[in-house]
Parts: C-alpha cells; structure tokens; sequence
C-alpha cells in the first residue's frame, strides 16, 4: 500500500492543525515536539506564533539539542547557557514547555543494527521521557544536506551535540571540532543521515507524526545566521505519518512547480545529493516513496 500525504496548498495555523487531525493518529502521553528553534541572525525559521495551535492540541513540549558548530561556524545553539537564551529571545519559552534535551549529559546511545554507515546513534537523554514524538519540520534547503525536511529533523535534529559529530563525519568522529576537517562525503553523509532517524522511527514505531510546511523557502537552512532570501514562492503543507513519504512528496512539488526558482532550489538539493537521504531511508525500511497525495 501506498502512503497516505495529506496536502493543503494553505498554509495556516489552523490549517496546520486540521492537517494532523486528517491523519487519524492520537499521539498518546507525553509528546515531544521538534521543531526548528532557528539560529540566532536567521530571517526565515517558522516562529512559535505559527506553531502555537499546534503544540497545544498535543499538549506537547518543544525539543531541542545542542548544534555541532565549531566557533569558526559561528551561531549560538552550539552549547547550553547560550542555547537556552536564544530559545526565550525566539519566544519559544514565552509559549511552551521547552526541553533542551542533552542540556546535561550523559548521551543515551541508541543501536542501529542494520546501518548503512552508524551502528550507533548518540542522543539527548531526555528524549526516552516520551511516549510519542510530533515531527515540525519547515522543508526549505540546506548547505550540507540539500535539504532539510522530516528525515533531517529526526537524524541531526534528535541527536545530541556528539551525535551529530558522528553523523556528519560518518562515524569517524563525535568530537565537534574535529568533525568538520573529517566531513564525510555526499554518499555516507545521507546514509549516516538515514541511519539515525531510522533509529528514532524505530522507538517511536507507530506513535510518530511529520508535519512539513513549505514557506520560506530558502536554498539555506534555518541553522544559518545569514540565509539566503527564498527563491520559491510558498506551496503548502504536508502532513504524513511517513517521514520518507512525506519528503519525497515536498521534493515531487519542487520538481514539478514552474515556479522561476525551482532550478536554483534544486541545484542545491542535488549539487549535495539531498535526494540520496530519502533513498537511503526507504531502503532502511524507515518508510515509502510510493505515497497517495490527498489534497485538502
């Protein structure tokens, strides 16, 4: 069977809300939400206003971890005290219950048996205090991985500082300063990429939603301070409890818009072979790219 995308070419709040409910699925207990908090600097982050409906209709707490950013890359999210600072600037803590959670240590380590490249994924510890998991990604670009949508979200997204070492270097490292003299290649960066959400797809088996919104959209991800504008006009919302199905669906749209930027927008996608992430996860088993798109 195919999976099932709902899509709204809307893009509301309410919308936003609707398009989880379309789903069927009631994520039980305490939910963790990831989000995207955004860099310090960056214009085009999805801000809590938007997100608010939402989060409260789970009853949800915003998650978050630590960045691997040497201070050459600049940003602040790379270590606690600053982290949490800019999260109450962004007006996250304003709204929410707010986890940072490898806030303190140590890393929980999660096995990937079947890796394509990781045999382990390095986690905030905080992550086992909940029951089900609702993934907000907003799909835009991204410098390294072509794009960021729910897969990027659940593999850099949920990992701890450390874990994040290893999945940019591909294993070799969870140092962060390091990691970035030892960056893997546009092959093993995907598969390290689709080998750590397999991990958190696999905890939270059944009990996991995405949710991608496709505004901003910017060749650059929300982690850099200075972005590029968008280049693409808005298209809508997606939502899916398939989080390659859900991927592949935003790229489809991209591809197959005639809107002027899409050719620069996809220039980044396969200049980093962003495409490789979603192929990788589907042949981890993490999920389809065969999907039935229902229009809302």
């Amino acid at each position: 069977m195919k999976s099932k995308v709902y899509f709204t070419k809307e893009i509301t709040p309410e919308k936003v809300v609707e398009m989880y409910q379309a789903m069927g699925l009631e994520l039980p207990g305490k939910v963790a939400v990831k989000v995207h908090s955004g860099e310090k600097g960056n214009q085009n982050f999805l801000r809590p206003e938007f997100w608010k409906p939402m989060v409260e209709t789970v009853h949800g707490t915003i998650v978050e971890c630590n960045t691997a950013y040497g201070d050459a890359a600049g940003g602040v999210r790379d270590n606690t005290a600053s982290h949490l600072k800019l999260l109450e600037e962004h007006g996250w803590t304003k709204y929410f219950d707010v986890d940072l959670m490898d806030a303190e240590g140590p890393d929980i380590v999660w096995p990937i048996p079947n890796g394509k490249v990781l045999k382990e994924n390095k986690l905030g510890k905080n992550i086992e205090n909940y029951d089900s998991m609702l993934v907000l990604a907003h799909f835009k670009g991204h410098p390294m991985g072509g794009y960021g949508g729910a897969l990027k979200q659940l593999a850099i997204g949920c990992a701890s500082r450390a874990g994040k070492a290893l999945i940019h270097s591909a294993g070799k490292t969870e140092d962060r300063f390091e990691t970035w003299q030892q960056h893997a290649s546009n092959v093993v960066f995907p598969e390290a990429m689709a080998d750590a959400a397999s991990s958190v797809v696999d905890h939270f088996k059944g009990k996991i939603a995405f949710i991608n919104v496709m505004k901003n959209l910017s060749v650059d991800c929300d982690c850099c301070q200075v972005a590029e504008d968008p280049c693409m006009k808005d298209i809508g919302v997606l939502a899916s409890t398939d989080p390659v199905a859900i991927d592949q669906a935003c790229m489809d749209l991209v591809i197959h818009s005639d809107d002027p930027g899409r050719d620069h927008f996809m220039e980044r996608v396969n200049s980093r072979n962003g495409i490789h992430t979603i192929e990788a996860a589907a042949d981890l088993g993490v999920g389809s790219r065969e999907y039935e798109l229902i229009e809302m």
